[in-house]
């Protein structure tokens, strides 16, 4: 894609995992880095990027001319959404096609400013919109988020095996909620289960990129519009984004260069 170095796709087997959360904030720790960072919400029914980077409601992108965007600045990074375009109070009663239509419009007329790095935030499942993205643009990489939950371990083995059959490599996994933290007196417990990442991570031959708590500041800092990369940037959660952006960062090194290619067998 033109003013686009390297794509990055942020996925999840089901919703609820917490994906938008790791996308923006790994988009966050990708530009504390130095990188020039741009977030595709590609959640047409339910886009939450614009919460999250504290883009006020009724916000609207520059045109240019009737066929173009320019992305939307927040913390330092572009972003496109359908919550610019759109009434995000009114529910989108859109068939796939249209919704496919839609995502092609933000993906393809955006004008991006020479970024290092463009990661989208993927609409939960394994549908439409996947499969016109690993069709329409070279992705680099996809990162599967999922909770150490065998209900959601399952869904994160569906998006994986999406991913190998259109020729994305699989960067890596985050668990997150690996870990209820207290914050009134320290105790943890793993509500979720344990040891799911690894798991997930072994049997596909790839990396547990990072795990992060179940923790209400996380959660807080997001709704907020102030994510914890840029609250709390010396926090043990900020950190962890910052060696899952290091991680990122560095497989683009070690990556092919080449587009997926459809194929598809029984």
């Amino acid at each position: 894609m033109e003013g686009v170095k390297h794509i990055i796709a942020v996925a999840s087997g089901k919703g609820g995992v917490g994906k938008s959360t790791v996308t923006v904030n790994l988009a966050l720790a990708l530009s504390a880095q130095g990188y020039r960072v741009g977030v595709l919400d590609a959640d047409i029914y339910g886009p939450s990027q614009a919460q999250m980077l504290g883009v006020a409601e009724g916000t609207r992108p520059k045109t240019q001319g009737d066929k173009a965007f320019y992305p939307l600045e927040a913390h330092g990074i572009q972003a496109m959404s359908m919550a610019f375009l759109v009434n995000t109070r009114e529910p989108m009663v859109w068939r796939g096609p249209m919704v496919v239509g839609a995502f092609q419009q933000l993906l393809n007329q955006t004008l991006w400013d020479n970024l290092d790095f463009l990661l989208i935030d993927m609409p939960p499942g394994t549908g439409d919109i996947q499969l016109t993205l690993s069709q329409k643009v070279p992705v680099s990489g996809a990162v599967i988020v999922t909770t150490p939950q065998d209900i959601a371990l399952l869904d994160a083995r569906k998006g994986i095996e999406m991913f190998r059959k259109v020729n994305v490599p699989v960067l890596g996994v985050v668990e997150n909620m690996s870990l209820y933290h207290c914050e009134n007196c320290g105790h943890e417990a793993p509500i979720f289960g344990a040891g799911g990442g690894d798991s997930i991570a072994e049997e596909y031959d790839t990396t547990v990129l990072g795990r992060l708590p179940l923790s209400l500041s996380i959660r807080e800092f997001a709704d907020s519009g102030q994510p914890s990369v840029v609250s709390e940037p010396d926090s043990a959660v900020s950190q962890t984004f910052a060696s899952m952006a290091r991680q990122v960062a560095g497989s683009m090194d070690q990556a092919p260069g080449k587009g997926p290619t459809i194929s598809f067998s029984d």
